[in-house]
C-alpha cells in the first residue's frame, strides 16, 4: 500500500455524461427530534461503506455520488442517494435539508492537479461559502508528508509535499481548518476487494524497489469508516493520521504476502522517483487518533489481508 489520496475513497469524477444534479430526496418517515444528519460527498470504496454504517447506527444519512447507476445500485439497499457532479451542480439544492455534516470524500478520478483543484479545493470552498452545516470533514492523504528518511510522523511534523496535487490538498486541509473542520489523512487504504499491491503482485506488475526499505503505511477500508464516523460524531477540530498501528518496509510486505500466497517474491526494481505523489518513506504515527479512543479492527496489515488471502 501507498499513501491513499481522496481519489481513493471516493467514487470517479469524469463520468461519459455528466450526471444532473438532483434534489435530495425526502425521508419517507418524519425525523426524529436530535436526529443526527450527515451528507457524504463521494460513494464509493470507503464513502459508500461509510454510508452503509452511518444509516445502521441512527444518523440520517444522505449520499452523493456522479453516476446515475451508482446511485441506483445504493437506493436499491434502502439508502437515500443522489446522482450529481459536484463541479456543476447547485450545492444549495443538494445541501437544503440542511445536514449536521458535511464529509467530503469524493475522488479525483485519478486525475492530476486540475482535477485536484476541482473537486477538492472549488468544491471545498463552495460548501463553506454557498452552503449550510454545521461540521465539515475533509479527506486528505498521508502523501502531504514529504518524509524520504522513515522517521516517524505526526500530525504537527512537516507537511509540505512537492507534487501540485499535494500542494492542492493542503490548502484545501488549511480552508478547512479555518473553519473549524476535521481534516482526515488517510494511509494507503486496502481492504476486501481491493489492495492494489496485491493485485499486481498476482498480475506479475510488482516489484520492489531500490533495497525495499522504502517504508509503507495502511489502513483497512473499515478501520477508516470507524474513525470517519467517530470524527462525525465527536466533531472532532483539526489534524488527524488515520493509519494503522504497524508500518512496514516494502520488503517487509512482500516476503509476508509472498510466503502467505506461496509466491515468489518479486524482482528488486530501481526507485520510482518519478511517482504521481512523490517518493516517500516514513512511519505515520496514529497516536492522536487512538488517544480519543479510536481503536484499529486490524492492527496491522497482516489481520487484513488475512481475510482477502
Amino acid at each position: 500500500m501507498t499513501d491513499s489520496t481522496p481519489s481513493s475513497p471516493g467514487a470517479p469524477t469524469t463520468p461519459a455524461t455528466p450526471a444532473r444534479p438532483t434534489k435530495l430526496p425526502e425521508s419517507e418517515t418524519t425525523e426524529r427530534s436530535g436526529t443526527p444528519s450527515v451528507l457524504v460527498i463521494g460513494c464509493g470504496y470507503v464513502g459508500a461503506r461509510l454510508l452503509r454504517e452511518l444509516n445502521r447506527s441512527g444518523w440520517k444519512a444522505t449520499g452523493i455520488t456522479l453516476s446515475e447507476s451508482s446511485a441506483d445500485t445504493l437506493r436499491s439497499e434502502g439508502l437515500e442517494v443522489v446522482a450529481a457532479d459536484l463541479r456543476t451542480s447547485d450545492l444549495r439544492v443538494l445541501t437544503e435539508n440542511n445536514p449536521s455534516v458535511l464529509i467530503h470524500c469524493a475522488s479525483s478520478g485519478k486525475g492530476g492537479a486540475v482535477a485536484y483543484r476541482e473537486i477538492f479545493l472549488e468544491t471545498t470552498m463552495r460548501l463553506i461559502r454557498e452552503t449550510s452545516f454545521e461540521h465539515l470533514i475533509f479527506t486528505s492523504s498521508t502523501s502531504v508528508y514529504p518524509q524520504t528518511d522513515g522517521s516517524i510522523v505526526t500530525e504537527s511534523d512537516l507537511a509540505k509535499p512537492e507534487r501540485e496535487t499535494g500542494k492542492i490538498l493542503r490548502e484545501t486541509e488549511e480552508l478547512v481548518l479555518a473553519h473549524h473542520g476535521t481534516v482526515l489523512r488517510l494511509a494507503g487504504i486496502y481492504g476486501p476487494g481491493r489492495c492494489v499491491p496485491l493485485e499486481k503482485l498476482l498480475s506479475g506488475e510488482a516489484g520492489i524497489e531500490g533495497d525495499g526499505e522504502r517504508i509503507i503505511n495502511s489502513i483497512h477500508r473499515d478501520d477508516a469508516v470507524s474513525a470517519f464516523h467517530l470524527a462525525a460524531e465527536h466533531r472532532w477540530q483539526g489534524i488527524f493520521n488515520v493509519a494503522d498501528n504497524t508500518p512496514v518496509t516494502q520488503l517487509e510486505w512482500f516476503q509476508w504476502v509472498c510466503a502467505r500466497a506461496r509466491r515468489p517474491l518479486p524482482p528488486f526494481v530501481p526507485r520510482d522517483l518519478n511517482r504521481k505523489r512523490a517518493w516517500t518513506s516514513k512511519r505515520v504515527s496514529n497516536a492522536k487518533l487512538r488517544s480519543l479512543s479510536w481503536t484499529p479492527r486490524y492492527p496491522s496489515f497482516r489481520e487484513g489481508l488475512e481475510q482477502i488471502l
